[in-house]
């Protein structure tokens, strides 16, 4: 099984029942799309402790389980008699456990920043998709003992869902201290197949009569026309980081009182914040859905997450009233969510042709947080009060971390998974939004938070029918 191929990497030999060629499935599709139009491959990476006592050839053992018992593992692509790219699932193989080694001298400090560095850099890499395994891992030794385990899985094969199973099974083999026994999970070629059943492509269908719907009457973009520099043209993009205790509480708040869970309110906070900094009303937007909840999805490894679109009219009315429409809108953009990307690129080309010009919905909001709390399990009214809320302002932080490389969107915000605080990364392009209208927004959010927990009446601040004051 393990066989020294250079002084820090051991070839892993693998076998797997699954094997054979088969079409990629709708999520592969849309996450290369949207890899093609970021450039950016989204690598998830991990690292976890390791239980003393663990050699190399234990974890080269537990890694060839793992990749002999999920087909996804085993994916490279290439290309059907027809020229359309297709994934190509290998029976058996070889992959390499890289094996790095933390000078002796080192301490625990030392120790941390190194990890820090490995999983800051590591992703960066990019995968081959025609030649590489979507997984690297590593053995993080120091005097002479394996310390950590760490990997770089590609989201061609899998999304946060899934990676978190496959957390599980790394786990279970790390403890076990090798492969990992029982039944394996749905592999990624049975979805594959089932998403050319009547059953599915009539789910595909129904979701592309709600996207027409959705998409009929967007502008060319969401926040308008770049309208280019407004001095030297250093960089377009750039990104910020807002962290506000104080909106955490408020949306707490504002979620139990209105029976929601908090991605609903967080989100009809956020969409009320832009559209009092642009004015821009009703928004349309893009959002992440896991699919795990539809029958069948829920522990397959595989990229099941895709967009859905909706829309959010918050002018003239209060945040409460945002936050049942958001509720109501979301659960129907949720339910649209599973469908063939390839049909979505023909209704935008469709209606493209019926307007005369080309539209695209440029602004997306992403919750990445792993726990959506509901209303019934959020704490009691009584810790979540007004001035409890309004002592916590004084902890917000406002970061700008400077130019970011390329974007295909104007605006990408997401919702970051940190507990005790509501933390907002945002990415966006300067050509349509400046640093004060960013600015506004986040702190927007804050303000809008705490205005609706103190008051189940408060207004959003959006006159009905505002049109978008962009920057030109």
């Amino acid at each position: 099984m393990l066989e020294q191929t250079s002084g820090d990497r051991v070839t892993v030999r693998f076998a797997g029942a699954e094997a054979g060629t088969e079409s990629l499935t709708w999520g592969q599709r849309a996450i290369l799309q949207d890899m093609q139009a970021s450039g950016n491959q989204f690598n998830m990476p991990g690292v976890c402790e390791l239980p003393g006592g663990r050699t190399v050839r234990d974890l080269a053992d537990a890694l060839g389980g793992l990749v002999g018992r999920h087909a996804a593992l085993r994916v490279r692509l290439g290309y059907d008699p027809a020229g359309r790219t297709c994934q190509h699932v290998a029976g058996s193989g070889e992959l390499g456990l890289d094996v790095l080694t933390i000078p002796d001298a080192a301490g625990p400090a030392g120790i941390a920043e190194y990890l820090s560095d490995l999983v800051a850099t590591w992703p960066l890499q990019r995968f081959d998709f025609h030649h590489d395994w979507p997984l690297r891992m590593a053995v993080v030794r120091h005097r002479g003992a394996c310390i950590r385990l760490a990997w770089v899985l590609s989201h061609l094969v899998a999304d946060g869902g899934a990676h978190l199973l496959l957390l599980d099974d790394i786990l279970a083999a790390v403890d076990a201290g090798g492969a990992v026994a029982g039944p394996a999970r749905r592999q990624l070629p049975d979805l594959a197949r089932s998403e050319r059943e009547p059953r599915t492509r009539q789910v595909s269908a129904s979701a592309m009569r709600y996207w027409q719907a959705q998409l009929r009457d967007i502008p060319v973009q969401t926040f308008g026309v770049p309208g280019g520099p407004s001095g030297p043209p250093e960089h377009r993009y750039a990104q910020a980081r807002f962290t506000s205790p104080a909106a955490h509480l408020a949306v707490l708040a504002v979620a139990r009182r209105t029976g929601t869970d908090t991605s609903r309110a967080t989100l009809a906070v956020i969409t009320t914040a832009i559209g009092r900094a642009t004015g821009l009303n009703p928004l349309t937007i893009k959002v992440m859905v896991n699919n795990r909840f539809r029958p069948g999805l829920a522990d397959v490894i595989a990229p099941i997450a895709q967009n859905s679109v909706i829309t959010v009219d918050a002018g003239g009315v209060s945040v409460d009233e945002v936050v049942t429409r958001v509720r109501s809108a979301s659960l129907t953009a949720t339910m649209r969510a599973y469908y063939d990307p390839d049909e979505l690129t023909e209704v935008g080309a469709r209606l493209d042709a019926e307007r005369g010009h080309p539209a695209a919905v440029t602004c997306r909001i992403n919750d990445q947080r792993k726990m959506v709390l509901r209303a019934e399990h959020l704490p009691d009214p009584g810790d979540l009060a007004p001035r409890q809320i309004s002592q916590r302002l004084a902890q917000s932080t406002l970061t700008w971390l400077g130019p970011k490389d390329h974007m295909h969107e104007q605006v990408n915000l997401l919702i970051e998974n940190r507990s005790d605080v509501l933390s907002l990364f945002l990415m966006w392009d300067l050509w349509s939004l400046s640093q004060v209208q960013v600015e506004a927004i986040l702190r927007g959010v804050e303000e809008v938070a705490v205005e609706a927990a103190a008051d189940p009446r408060a207004p959003t601040g959006i006159a009905p029918g505002r049109v978008l004051e962009c920057r030109m």
